[in-house]
C-alpha cells in the first residue's frame, strides 16, 4: 500500500507519517523543503522519539518528492497512492490543490478506484476547504476519484533538539478522528484513526479544550513575563485560570453535544497534564503567535465565549479574561501582534476586537469585554 503525504514537517513525519507506517503504508512525502526531501531520499528512514521516555520508533521505506520542482513525479505518486493526507497548515492548502487536482484527474482517466484525501490541519473543515480548491481547478468530475472527509487531529510536538534533521520528538498521546461520510469504497484502515458519523463534536472539543487552553496559558504567561509554557504552568494561578477557562468551554460542549460531564472533566485534566509535561514545553511566543487569528470569530476564544453567552445568558468570566489578555499581547517579532498593538493603541481594545471579529456594539460578547476592559 502507498500513501502520499503533503508536508514533511514535524507533524507530517511524527504524527501522520508514524501512523501510516504502523498501518503498513509506503510513504511518499511531498514538500518544498529541498533539504528535507533530499534527506528522505538519501536515508529512507527516520526515528520518532516519544517525549518523557527512551522509547522510539524507526519509520522505514519513506521517500520524498519536491512538490515545487518535480510536479510530474508528484502526479505519478498520487496516481499510485491508496490514500493522500496533508499537514501543511491552513494557508497552504490552496497551494497544494493544483497537484492534487492533476493527480486525481489522471486517476479518473485511468479509471482507478477512488481514494481518500484527508487534510489533517489545525482547523475546522480542512478537507472541505481543500476540496473546494481542487474543484475550482478540476471541476466537480474530479470528485469521482476521491472523497474528502474532514478530520480532527491532536498531538503536541515539542521543541526539537534532535541531531538528525529527520528525527522528530512527539508526545505519546494523540487523537485522529475522521468523519465517515458517504465514501463509496471500503474505508482504509489506519492505525490510531477513528471513523465517526459526526465530526463536529470532536473538532469543537479539541478546539475549545486543547487550543483554548494552550492560548490561555500563553497569553496569561506572557502577562507575567514567562518565556515558556512550562514556566507558565509552574504558576498555580495560571493553572487555575486555565482550568476554570476550560470548565467554561466544557459547559458549552456538554450542553451542545451531550458529552458525559465526568468524562469531560477527566479530559480537561488530561489536557492540563499534557501542558505541564516538562518534555512538551514550548515557547510562549510560539504558542501565542498570530493573536488576531486566534481572536477570530470562529476560533478558540471568541467562538466558545459567544456560545456560552447565547446558551446560558451569562458572560464566561475566565474566557473573557483570556480574550482581554490576547488583545494586550505584545511581541515585536510577531506580525499580527504588531498589527494588533497598532489597532489597540489607535482605537482601543474593544474597537480592535470589533474589527477583528466583524461584531458590533450590539453583540453580547463585545458588551461583556467592554465592561471588563
Amino acid at each position: 500500500m502507498k500513501a502520499v503525504h503533503f508536508g514533511a514537517g514535524n507533524i507530517g513525519r511524527g504524527f501522520i507519517g508514524e501512523l501510516l507506517y504502523k498501518s503498513g503504508y509506503e510513504i511518499v512525502f511531498a514538500d518544498i523543503n529541498a533539504e528535507i526531501i533530499d534527506e528522505l531520499n538519501d536515508k529512507q528512514s527516520y526515528n520518532v522519539h516519544y517525549a518523557g521516555s527512551d522509547e522510539k520508533l524507526t519509520v522505514e521505506g519513506v521517500s520524498g518528492v519536491n512538490s515545487s520542482s518535480a510536479p510530474e513525479q508528484l502526479t505519478k505518486a498520487i496516481m499510485e497512492a491508496d490514500i493522500v493526507t496533508t499537514a501543511v497548515g491552513p494557508n497552504v492548502l490552496p497551494h497544494i490543490a493544483p497537484a492534487i487536482a492533476e493527480g486525481l484527474k489522471n486517476r479518473k482517466e485511468a479509471q482507478k478506484a477512488p481514494i481518500l484525501v484527508i487534510a489533517c490541519e489545525n482547523m475546522i473543515g480542512g478537507s472541505s476547504r481543500l476540496k473546494e480548491e481542487v474543484v475550482k481547478i478540476a471541476g466537480d468530475d474530479v470528485l469521482d476519484s476521491a472523497g474528502f472527509p474532514d478530520s480532527a487531529v491532536d498531538r503536541i510536538v515539542p521543541l526539537q533538539n534532535n541531531e538528525n534533521v529527520l528525527d522528530v520528538s512527539v508526545e505519546p498521546y494523540f487523537e485522529w478522528v475522521v468523519e465517515r461520510g458517504t465514501f463509496p469504497e471500503t474505508l482504509p484502515e489506519v492505525h490510531g484513526l477513528t471513523y465517526v458519523d459526526r465530526l463536529e463534536p470532536y473538532i469543537e472539543r479539541k478546539l475549545f479544550t486543547v487550543n483554548t487552553g494552550h492560548a490561555a496559558t500563553a497569553y496569561k504567561g506572557a502577562e507575567k513575563g514567562y518565556e515558556t509554557i512550562r514556566q507558565a504552568m509552574d504558576d498555580e494561578d495560571i493553572v487555575n485560570h486555565v482550568r476554570r477557562t476550560l470548565m467554561e468551554t466544557g459547559k458549552v460542549l456538554i450542553e451542545r453535544y451531550g458529552f458525559n460531564e465526568e468524562m469531560h472533566r477527566d479530559y480537561i485534566d488530561t489536557i492540563i497534564e499534557r501542558f505541564r509535561n516538562p518534555d512538551l514545553s514550548d515557547y510562549v511566543t510560539r504558542v501565542g503567535r498570530g493573536p488576531m487569528r486566534k481572536l477570530g470569530l470562529e476560533d478558540r476564544l471568541v467562538r466558545p465565549a459567544r456560545a456560552h453567552l447565547q446558551m446560558f445568558e451569562e458572560a464566561p468570566v475566565h474566557l473573557i479574561s483570556t480574550i482581554i489578555s490576547a488583545l494586550y499581547y505584545e511581541n515585536e517579532e510577531d506580525k499580527e501582534a504588531v498589527q494588533l498593538k497598532a489597532l489597540r493603541e489607535e482605537h482601543g481594545p474593544v474597537s480592535a476586537l470589533k474589527e477583528i471579529t466583524g461584531l458590533d456594539d450590539s453583540d453580547a460578547l463585545i458588551q461583556a469585554v467592554a465592561k471588563r476592559v
